[in-house]
């Protein structure tokens, strides 16, 4: 080894001594952060030990109260849903197009199917009546990953999708359970 090297090697190496000494002052650092931390803690306990002590259910506070509609907003959606259908998807089609077109063409045929099926067409406004947004058709992540799997030049023949329509009528596709 060169002179270099033996030095560097000194310097990066630190004797025992300085290691204890700095895992010392990492302790006591900690130390000094947590009964800061505790007090805090403590503080905030004895509040809930009354509650139970005197027998009352335990109340959440207001901040816990606005998380939770927050959370129950999400299940009820999840629970809007009116329709719900499994459908084998024929994409064999695609392959007739030129091979850089073919996935491309068999997401547009996942579409159009889906749209047909769940009878997703918009309807059209009668006199005096204002314009309603369309329903939308959202495609998940999955779906998009198996079609797009195996790249452009060959989607898969069929897919199976679990297509769920809300109430609003917008319909999300997701991939059918087991695939």
């Amino acid at each position: 080894m060169t002179e270099k090297e033996k030095e560097n090697e000194k310097e990066t190496k630190k004797p025992a001594e300085e290691q204890e000494h700095l895992e010392e002052t990492l302790k006591e650092e900690k130390e000094t952060e947590r009964p800061f931390e505790k007090e805090e803690a403590k503080k905030e306990t004895p509040k809930k030990a009354e509650k139970t002590e005197a027998g009352e259910e335990e109340k959440p506070t207001e901040e816990e109260e606005k998380a939770k509609p927050a959370k129950e907003k999400k299940a009820e959606e999840e629970e809007e849903i009116v329709e719900e259908r499994i459908y084998t998807v024929p994409l064999g089609k695609a392959l007739i197009m030129p091979p850089r077109r073919r996935t491309p063409r068999a997401m547009r045929m996942l579409r159009s199917f889906i749209i047909k099926h769940m009878k997703l067409e918009a309807k059209k406004p009668e006199e005096g009546e204002e314009e309603e947004e369309p329903p939308k058709l959202t495609i998940s992540n999955e779906v998009n990953e198996k079609l797009w799997g195996r790249g452009i030049e060959k989607p898969p023949r069929k897919v199976r999708v679990r297509a769920a329509k809300d109430k609003d009528g917008n319909v999300t596709v997701y991939l059918a359970e087991g695939d």
